[in-house]
This record gives structure tokens, sequence and C-alpha cells, in this order.
């Protein structure tokens, strides 16, 4: 009986990492409203820890490099989850939001994030002793806002209604925007290495990362994604297309965008974002779709499968001084993320806030300048930075080469930002909890909610329109609601 029930059984590492996905979600799910809104968790710390616990270095279930999966699934992945998030960013904001508002995403994406960039440059420098090119590779990394994290606190939550719309959409549109516009400050630290004439490096940062990649491609998916309104207006009006099929234009349309930026070597993430942008300029289809929480379904697949993937593919070994990395020591590491954490943000925006007109006070501007996780974007940018090392283009080795003329900084730049990764995904991922509690405590006894953190209102200190931080509306079918005599809240 035993032999016969043992041939039936097929425990195979894949079929439990299944299990494990299936089972973390299905907890998540039942429990999502308790987690969300009275531990004020998001998906992206628990489902890491799910993959830490349940990866090669505890339980050993999920390990995916045993599967064979390489930088190649990794880059993949991260780009597809990545644009499939800016794409529902641009198709989430408010109808013409940028027409607006463009002046402030324009000085969190310009100023603050090349501050970022050379800032957290100078700590990778200092601290972990690389020459400028390879600091500059790891920071470009850093640099921009994630916006599956951000997500994951911005939306969807009691806190994130305590927080003025128009920062929630400036937020949210800079995380739509920062990734596809760090390819620039990426590939100025990658030509720095690999190119000598400063000639030939101003070429082909100009040409192929500013025209070709980022302008051309923000064109072609503004493009795309207008022409994909006016078809989709079409077959709608005409009742050629059924309900299930609108429902999943968004996400073929998503995917489409991903599949012309790669073929084409564009940036990516910039055409999704146009995509999502252009398509629901007009607010129409956002307005016809809005109750149906399409982007909440697939960031609960989506996103946090990745996270768990995340989790289980983190470089533990290399957290210590290795052959080619004897500066990278645990200490080290945690003392660039304190720095990056601090600095890395914070006192630019705080600096910037009489010129960011979405900004009102100084404590919105030391939320927003805190603000800024780093995520799955990261994890993109540095596959890419090694892809480019090992091969001169974006298609990476399978695995780092034994012998390459830039192994040093092959094997630097990837355990520096997943350790930076994995510091954001738990304080960004938890520091909606942290700020709940400690604004608990600061109300008077008899003000304070029943329930610990449990408090509904505006955020002290911010300016709340119309009695709910209404100066937007919630999505981009929505009118915009008109502006009352704005208010503080107290």
């Amino acid at each position: 009986m035993g032999s016969w029930l043992s041939k039936q059984l097929e425990p195979t590492a894949p079929h439990f990492t299944y299990l494990v996905l299936s089972v973390f979600l299905l907890a998540y799910a039942f429990f999502s409203d308790f987690i969300r809104n009275r531990l004020h968790l998001s998906e992206p710390p628990l489902a890491t820890t799910v993959g830490i616990l349940f990866g090669p270095q505890v339980l050993g279930v999920i390990d995916p490099a045993s599967w064979g999966w390489s930088d190649t699934i990794t880059q993949e992945a991260a780009r597809v989850v990545v644009s499939l998030q800016v794409f529902s960013v641009g198709v989430d904001l408010p109808k013409a939001y940028f027409s607006r508002h463009w002046s402030s995403v324009g000085m969190m994406i310009v100023p603050v994030m090349t501050y970022s960039w050379l800032v957290t440059a100078g700590f990778v420098y200092a601290i972990l002793r690389t020459d400028w090119a390879t600091a500059l590779i790891i920071s470009a990394c850093l640099a921009p806002t994630d916006p599956v994290l951000a997500a994951a606190v911005l939306q969807g939550s009691t806190f994130s209604g305590r927080v003025p719309r128009r920062l929630r959409h400036m937020l949210s549109a800079e995380s739509g925007c920062n990734d596809g516009t760090s390819f620039p400050f990426l590939y100025a630290g990658l030509l720095m290495l690999m190119r000598k004439s400063t000639g030939g490096i101003i070429k082909d940062w100009f040409l192929g990362t500013i025209l070709w990649q980022c302008a051309l491609g923000l064109l072609v998916g503004l493009v795309l994604g207008h022409l994909a309104n006016r078809t989709l207006r079409i077959a709608e009006r005409r009742k050629w297309i059924d309900p299930a099929s609108f429902l999943s234009f968004y996400l073929l349309l998503a995917l489409l965008s991903v599949g012309v930026g790669a073929s084409l070597g564009l940036d990516d993430f910039l055409v999704a974002f146009g995509a999502g942008t252009g398509f629901a300029w007009d607010g129409w289809f956002a307005n016809k779709t809005k109750e149906t929480h399409l982007a909440d379904i697939l960031d609960l697949l989506l996103n946090s499968s990745t996270f768990v993937y995340f989790g289980a593919t983190i470089p533990w070994s290399q957290f210590v001084p290795g052959e080619f990395t004897p500066d990278i020591t645990l200490g080290r590491l945690i003392g660039l993320l304190v720095l990056v954490l601090l600095f890395r943000r914070l006192p630019i925006v705080l600096l910037l806030k009489p010129l960011i007109p979405d900004i009102r006070t100084y404590r919105e501007a030391l939320f927003c300048g805190h603000f800024g996780p780093m995520g799955l974007g990261g994890l993109f940018l540095v596959i890419e930075a090694r892809a480019q090392l090992e091969t001169g283009e974006s298609i990476p080795l399978p695995y780092p080469p034994e012998h390459h003329p830039y192994k040093k900084q092959i094997e630097t730049v990837w355990p520096v930002v997943c350790f930076i990764l994995l510091g954001s995904t738990f304080i960004h991922g938890c520091s909606v909890a942290g700020i709940s509690v400690a604004g608990h405590f600061q109300r008077h006894k008899h003000e304070r909610a029943p329930l610990l953190a449990g408090e509904d209102e505006g955020l002290a200190g911010m300016v709340h329109e119309g009695g709910g931080g209404e100066s937007e509306p919630s999505v981009s079918g929505d009118e915009d609601v008109s502006l009352s005599k704005p208010r503080s809240s107290t």
C-alpha cells in the first residue's frame, strides 16, 4: 500500500511552490481588509517574508535556481510586472492629469531624482569603495520610486484615504514616470565605465538613451494608447466586443506596449506608462471599468507572486566579503541602507517644497520625501546593468560569467542593490503602520480611536480640501471636484 501510494504522489518543488503561493494568496485574500486597514500592512513585505521562509536559505521549498531559472527569467518577470503597474498608474490618474500637474511631477522627476542619483552614488563610493562609474550604476537602480510598492500603500486602504488625493496622485504619477526616466542615469554610469571617449559617451547617451529609448519610447506609448482608445470606442459603439473582452483589453494593451517597447529597444516602462496615459487621457475607459477592480486583482496575483520570487532569490551569501567584493560587509550595507533612506529624498524635497505646487506644508514634504520606496523596478534595472556589462546588450547571460573584464562590477551591483531593495520593501511597506500608531498616540486620549491606529481622519499637518482631500477625482473617469477653501487637518 505504501509503495502504491508513493507512486501516486508527486511532491516536486514546483508543485509545492504552487501550493505555497496559492495558500499565501488565499490567506491574504481572506484577511485582506484586516491586514490592510487594521494592521496597516501591505502585500510586498508579507510576500517577501513568505519567499524568504520557503526559499533555499530556510525551508528550501521555493528554489528557482534549482529549476534552471536564470537572470533572463528574473529580468522578464520584473519587466512585465513593472510595466503592467506603470500602465495601471497611467490609466488610474485623473483625466488630463499632466495638463494641470506637470510642474509638480516634473520637479519630482528632474531635480529630486537627479539629487537622489548623485547623493546615493556618493554614499556607495565612500562606503563600499567602488569606482565612481559603478557607484553611479548602483545609484541609478535605486533612484526611481517603485510603482508596485507605491500602489500597495497609496490605493485601496483606509490610510490612503487619509492622504490628500493631490499627493497620492503626484506620488503615483512620479512612480509611473521615474522607472522609465532612470534609464538615462543608468546608461550614464554604464557608458562612463565601458566607453573611453568623452565624445562617444555623450553621443551614445544622447542619441541612444535620451532620444531613442526615452523620447521615442514615450511618444510611441502615447500614440499606441490613443489609437487603442479610439479603436475600442468604435468596437464598443458598434457592439463588436463583448464585456469580458472589453475588460481583457486593458491587460492585452499593457502586454502589447511591453512587446513593442522591448522589440524596438525602447524604454519599456515609458512605453507602458505612455500607453496607459494616452489610453485613459479622456477618462472614458476608467469610467466604464471603475467598479471592476481589475488593477487590484492583477496586483494581488502578479505583484505578490513576484515579491515571493524576490524573497526566494535574495543573494544572502553575497552580503559578506568575497574575492571580487572585499569591501562588501553586512555592517557597511546596513550603514548604506540607513543613509540612503535618510538622505536619498528627504532633504531635497524639503528644500524644494516652495517650488512644488502640490506640496503645501512641510509635513506633506516630509511625507513625500520619506515615501520613495525602491522595489521591482530596481530589480529590473540591476539585471539590465549586469546584461550590459556581460554582453554589451540588454540580454543577460543565464548566470554571471566566471571570467570577465568587468567581473568586479558585475559581482558588486547585484548584492548591493538587492540588499537596499530588501530593506526598502520592509521599511516602506511597514511605514504606514508606524505612521498610524504614532499619530494615534499623538492625540489626546479622548480624541483617539477605540482601536489602536484606527483613526480615519485626514493626517495632521496636511491640507485637506473640501473636508476630505478631494482635490482630484478618484479615477480618471470622474469629473474634477471643485476646490473649496482648503484647510489644514488638526
